[in-house]
């Protein structure tokens, strides 16, 4: 059953997302903010999908430690989800994410227009500085920056190194930077066209604040996020997987 939901579900979300990515080119013409909207709606058709096809869940926690305006977060990286959720848990996420995404037809277009932060793997200090430049101008536009630290989706239970992009994030732009934790990968796994039934929690920590040294904040980080996202997948597999 869930096999058979799981197919619904994905046809379903791709036929969503041709729709959108068709009915919204033209405001490619007009004002940023009408695309970020679209993605938005779409984000938001997401969610009525995996509820009623799947029968998944969202429950978000620690937003009273998300402020309004500027703000950098970090966080785990598990599925697919969480690169669709920012579009409505913030306002106007300014996502880093790897600069060939931009070379996509139509969803390339998207994340030039909404002003997403591309990044070129493979350009070490220029693509540092480039990243650090975008996002001083994201601040400045009190958007909301979102940075996976490990660069990569990882498994449930993998743990992966975090990528220097995080520290030089921390460190030049002189701002808190607010953990996130996540339990995505229980039931969306990487790299599978599966969705179990039950609640993805996903929660923003409270914030670590700026001009602690690198590798002291890099080691905060990486705990506080580790431990809290160790939480969240016990407590998902005891309440809907172990039954």
């Amino acid at each position: 059953m869930i096999f058979l939901r799981s197919c619904l579900f994905f046809v379903c979300f791709w036929l969503w997302s041709i729709l959108m990515n068709v009915a919204f080119l033209p405001m490619l013409a007009f004002n940023r903010i009408w695309i970020v909207r679209g993605q938005t709606i779409w984000s938001k058709g997401i969610l009525v999908l995996m509820k009623n096809i799947c029968g998944l869940k969202v429950e978000v926690r620690g937003q009273e430690n998300l402020p309004e305006g500027r703000a950098l977060i970090a966080c785990k990286h598990q599925s697919i989800f969480e690169t669709t959720a920012f579009h409505w848990l913030v306002n106007d996420p300014a996502v880093i994410l790897k600069k060939e995404l931009l070379s996509v037809p139509i969803y390339g277009w998207y994340c030039r227009k909404t002003k997403m932060i591309a990044v070129d793997r493979k350009g070490h200090a220029s693509a540092l500085r480039s990243m650090i430049a975008q996002a001083e101008q994201a601040l400045e536009d009190e958007r909301q920056i979102v940075i996976f630290p490990e660069g990569t989706r990882t498994a449930v239970d993998e743990d992966l190194p975090y990528q220097p992009g995080i520290a030089a994030l921390y460190s030049k732009l002189n701002t808190p930077i607010i953990p996130m934790a996540l339990n995505t990968g229980l039931f969306w796994p990487r790299k599978k066209f599966l969705c179990h039934p039950g609640t993805i929690v996903i929660e923003f920590l409270p914030p670590i604040e700026a001009g602690l040294k690198r590798k002291e904040f890099v080691g905060q980080l990486k705990a506080c996020i580790d431990e809290n996202t160790t939480r969240l997948i016990e407590e998902g597999r005891r309440k809907h997987i172990e039954k």
